[in-house]
């Protein structure tokens, strides 16, 4: 099976419902989504699946072909972090880091799509990521910094 990740095809042998997240981790070495629940409750194996957040832990391999997966990995291009990977750091809005990747490329779509978005749609888009350190106010501060802060 090809599955595109990251702008690059990618054959890898598997069963076709295989989680994506245990292809990403184990076939590509891609680690930076993670293994929270299970479920697809936590938000933090989120990658973006044709430019939308879905939970990598439940979703099998074969509904990715034909389309664009982007891992937090992808976010950036050229050795240049993401605008949201830089307002991460400068707003100190990881702790363990372990909600980081999917909250990162849930806040990266929010912002493709609703580039002005307001506190509250940026609550609302990452009310499905959960952090157990405590950061979210910390984190709504640095996607709403990546939208206004310069480049």
């Amino acid at each position: 099976m090809t599955v595109r990740v990251n702008g690059a095809d990618h054959e890898v042998v598997c069963d076709p419902d295989t989680p994506l997240l245990y292809v990403l981790r184990n076939d590509l070495g891609l680690v930076g989504a993670k293994f929270g629940c299970g479920l697809g409750l936590c938000g933090a194996c989120n990658v973006l699946v044709d430019g939308h957040p879905v939970h990598s832990c439940d979703t099998p391999v074969w509904s990715v072909a034909d389309k664009r997966v982007t891992t937090v990995e992808g976010l950036g291009d050229d050795g240049r972090p993401h605008r949201l990977q830089e307002t991460f750091v400068e707003e100190q809005a990881l702790q363990c880091g372990y909600c980081t990747a999917g909250m990162l490329v849930t806040a990266a779509a929010l912002l493709e799509k609703e580039p002005d978005a307001d506190e509250a749609g940026v609550r609302r888009a990452l009310d499905g990521n959960l952090c157990r350190c405590g950061a979210h106010n910390r984190i709504v501060r640095a996607v709403l910094c990546a939208r206004t802060c310069g480049a």
